[in-house]
C-alpha cells in the first residue's frame, strides 16, 4: 500500500498527496481579519501557514462549501482559478462557476494518477450543525478518496453529525485515514454547533474504526470554540491516542498503512 501526505496549510486547508495526485481541501489563504457574512462578522485570526504562492501544483480542489470565508476566504477563491477541477455542491457551481463542478453524495469521479491507476472520488453527507437548520447552514459535502493501492481517506468537510459519519462508515468504509474538522465553530445566529466537538471527533473516530484520525479546522478563527489542546484528551479518555496524528500548521505527516488494496 503507497503512503500518503497530509500537510496542513492551516484551518480547514490541507494538502493531499495520494497516488501522485495533490489535492487541496477549502482553499483559506487570506491573512488576519474580519469577513462579513450577512449582519455578522468572522473573525480570522492567524494567516496560512504556507502562501498561496507556494502551495505549487494542484490537480483538484475538495470544496466543502463556498457560502462561508472559513472554507473559502477571498485569497481561496482567487486561488480556484489556476485549478483544474474543483469538486462541491450544486450551488457552489451556480455560484462559483469556472472549473467548479457538483459532486453529488453518493456519486463518484475517477481521475487519472500518475501512476497509471484511478483515484475514485465520491460525494458524501454533511450536516453543518444540527439537523432542520440546513436552510441556515446551506449545503455542504463531505469526501471519499478510493483507489487500487492506496488508503481510503475520508474528509469530513464541515460535519456536525455523527449520525452522519455512522453513515459513511457503513456506506463507504472501512476507512484507513479520516481527516476530521473539529473546532466545534458556534454560529452566532442560534444556539448550535456547527462543527464536531473534540469528543465528537473521538466519538467519530471510534465509529469509522481508521486507524490514523487526522482532526483539522482547529484554529484560525475566532468563532471556533475548541483547539488542538482538547484533542488529546478525548482521545484519550476512548482509548484511541494510538490512532491521533495532530499536525500543527505548515506540518507535514506520512500515513502507511498495510491494509490490503480494494
Amino acid at each position: 500500500m503507497a503512503p500518503i501526505t497530509v500537510q496542513l496549510v492551516g484551518g480547514p486547508t490541507v494538502l493531499i498527496e495520494i497516488g501522485g495526485l495533490r489535492l487541496l481541501t477549502d482553499p483559506t489563504f487570506d491573512p488576519p481579519g474580519d469577513h462579513p457574512v450577512g449582519e455578522r462578522v468572522l473573525v480570522k485570526t492567524t494567516g496560512p501557514a504556507v502562501p498561496a504562492e507556494t502551495v505549487g501544483r494542484v490537480d483538484a480542489v475538495l470544496l466543502s462549501h463556498d457560502q462561508h470565508p472559513d472554507n473559502l476566504d477571498d485569497a481561496g477563491r482567487r486561488f480556484l482559478d489556476r485549478v483544474p477541477l474543483v469538486l462541491s455542491t450544486a450551488s457552489a457551481q451556480e455560484r462559483l462557476g469556472g472549473a467548479t463542478r457538483e459532486l453529488p453524495v453518493w456519486r463518484s469521479v475517477t481521475l487519472p494518477r500518475p501512476d497509471g491507476e484511478l483515484l475514485r472520488v465520491t460525494g458524501v453527507p454533511a450536516q453543518h450543525g444540527p439537523a432542520g437548520t440546513e436552510h441556515l447552514t446551506g449545503e455542504v459535502r463531505g469526501f471519499v478518496l478510493s483507489g487500487a493501492g492506496v488508503p481510503t481517506v475520508y474528509v469530513s468537510g464541515d460535519n456536525a453529525s455523527l449520525a452522519v459519519v455512522r453513515d459513511v462508515a457503513d456506506h463507504a468504509g472501512p476507512i484507513d485515514v479520516a481527516i476530521l474538522f473539529a473546532g466545534r465553530g458556534r454560529s452566532p445566529l442560534m444556539d448550535a454547533y456547527l462543527t464536531l466537538s473534540s469528543d465528537q471527533a473521538a466519538h467519530a473516530a471510534e465509529i469509522l474504526a481508521a486507524p490514523t484520525v487526522i482532526p483539522i479546522h482547529l484554529e484560525g478563527w475566532h468563532h471556533l470554540t475548541q483547539g488542538p489542546e482538547t484533542i488529546p484528551g478525548a482521545f484519550a479518555r476512548r482509548h484511541l491516542t494510538g490512532r491521533l496524528r495532530t499536525l500543527r500548521p505548515g506540518e507535514t505527516t506520512v500515513v502507511r498503512t498495510g491494509t490490503p488494496s480494494r
